[in-house]
């Protein structure tokens, strides 16, 4: 694999696989992703483009590579506990409060271990932690206290 930096967009690597196909990957400065593969009877010649949202490449990565966690990190599935990204709409009751206001790790047993906003996360918010729409929460815990979470988070 061999990687080009390209100013004031991202990075390319290009990869050609043991078929001798050629594939590259343009990681985007904003977090999209735009995968490109060439026709076998010229390399040079793009075949296919498709352009992934941060969210996209994400799940692909999962899909990709669903082992690519380390060994030490808990697999929560195996313990009866989820985790997911619940959005905070910029309509939400909770726009501009206070996390702890939710009541939510007392309400629903589940906990906000990061909160992410733009291009930065803050990990472990206090309940003195000013939740904005657009905030995206990361939920852990059981599957109907995720849900319960989510209502509580989708008031408006």
């Amino acid at each position: 694999m061999s990687t080009t930096p390209l100013p004031g967009i991202g990075v390319q690597y290009d990869l050609t696989t043991r078929e001798q196909r050629h594939l590259s990957v343009v990681a985007h400065r904003d977090g999209t992703r735009t995968v490109n593969v060439y026709r076998a009877d010229d390399p040079d010649a793009c075949a296919q483009s498709l352009h992934l949202s941060s969210g996209e490449t994400a799940s692909l990565i999962d899909a990709l590579m669903p082992d690519h966690h380390s060994p030490n990190v808990l697999h929560t599935t195996d313990l009866g506990l989820v985790a997911e990204r619940i959005e905070l709409s910029a309509h939400s009751h909770w726009n501009g409060r206070v996390l702890g206001d939710t009541r939510m790790r007392t309400e629903t047993g589940a906990s906000v271990v990061a909160v992410l906003r733009r291009a930065e996360a803050t990990p472990s918010p206090t309940p003195d932690f000013r939740l904005a729409g657009g905030d995206t929460l990361i939920v852990i815990g059981t599957r109907e206290g995720i849900e319960a979470a989510a209502a509580i988070l989708g008031r408006e």
